[in-house]
């Protein structure tokens, strides 16, 4: 068996797993049961049906490129956490740069999403895995919520355009699934994927070793600070430029992010990735990430890696949101999915 093969069986594995757990309706007060969750294989078919179907792509973030890093914590990191990330030794990072949406030919002069995916590969097999994009706030507070999104969007087999109608039902009903199309709306296009915020958008809690907990959402900041292109400059750019773009800033070694936790405090919603925490609150430094290459082809170390978000370390923990607890699952049905297409893209 090859190890595209063993992944894809694992992946499977886990799909079915997540499958069979949402067969499940709790029943709530009053006798009534509640709707049954969204299945996973459900949510990852909706994605094909509204954004197309790409063999062997990644179901989101399929136009991306792969490097390595390292990262180093800070002192201030250890104080938050036990982590390993945090010993102040230099950790492995393999780091994924994309577009985001299924279309690897999406254009990167667009006002579009952003998205850094990060493995910290640390000692003694513990992973940490990241899912960080360019918004503060996800496009959904629950599966449930992006199922019906996604649907409202889907194209009409006849016009090829999703049914204005339906989109505006479900965003007048739900209207936080508008803040995060917003924000990238509000910004200007990117000119580097060095050159711009990523977010974590869940709430996580960290433990240090005397067991005190810190509470927060983090985000990535450039060491080089944010920088965005004009209209004229974005369409002089061109549709495909965020590659060699990277590739020379990673050679000149201009390439560093902050990782910043913002410090949750009484009150504030950590369990919804619709709500970002509100201006002004703390910010500590958990370290720095430097990527240090970008793989030479469409291999590279990120080829069997899921970058699932649940996967922390001791030290770690994600809080009881459902939107980041159905990635999973989803994940593992969308990597099977493309491994065996034969997927060999990052």
């Amino acid at each position: 068996m090859t190890q595209a093969h063993r992944f894809s069986a694992l992946s499977l594995s886990l799909a079915a797993a997540g499958f069979l757990a949402s067969l499940a309706s709790p029943v709530v007060a009053g006798g009534h049961t509640a709707p049954a969750p969204v299945s996973p294989v459900a949510l990852v078919d909706q994605f094909e049906a509204t954004g197309g179907k790409f063999e062997g792509y990644r179901r989101s973030g399929a136009k991306g490129i792969c490097a390595m890093g390292e990262f180093v914590g800070s002192s201030e990191g250890k104080g938050i956490s036990s982590a390993s990330a945090f010993s102040g030794a230099k950790i492995p990072v393999i780091v994924r740069f994309s577009v985001g949406g299924g279309n690897p030919k999406a254009p990167d002069n667009a006002k579009s999403q952003r998205n850094l995916a990060l493995q910290f590969d640390l000692p003694g097999g513990e992973v940490w895995q990241h899912g960080n994009i360019s918004a503060p706030v996800f496009g959904a507070s629950t599966p449930e919520q992006l199922m019906g999104r996604l649907q409202s969007l889907q194209p009409d087999p006849a016009t090829k355009a999703a049914d204005p109608a339906k989109v505006k039902a479900f965003a007048d009903a739900n209207p936080e699934v508008l803040l995060q199309g917003r924000h990238i709306a509000s910004q200007p296009v990117p000119a580097s994927y060095a050159s711009v915020n990523y977010w974590g958008v869940h709430g996580f809690v960290f433990t240090n070793a005397q067991g005190q907990k810190t509470a927060g959402k983090w985000i990535f900041e450039p060491v080089g600070g944010v920088q965005g292109l004009t209209d004229d400059q974005a369409k002089e750019k061109g549709a495909n430029f965020l590659f060699d773009d990277i590739r020379q800033r990673v050679a000149a070694g201009q390439v560093a992010f902050n990782f910043n936790l913002e410090v949750a405090e009484a009150g504030d919603v950590l369990d919804k990735a619709t709500v970002p925490l509100p201006a002004g609150r703390k910010k500590v430094t958990l370290g720095t990430l430097k990527v240090t290459s970008v793989a030479a082809d469409a291999g590279g170390a990120c080829l069997n890696v899921n970058f699932d978000p649940n996967r922390v370390p001791k030290g770690v923990e994600g809080v009881n949101d459902p939107m980041l607890k159905a990635r999973t699952a989803s994940y593992a049905v969308s990597m099977g999915r493309r491994l065996a297409e034969g997927g060999k893209q990052q």
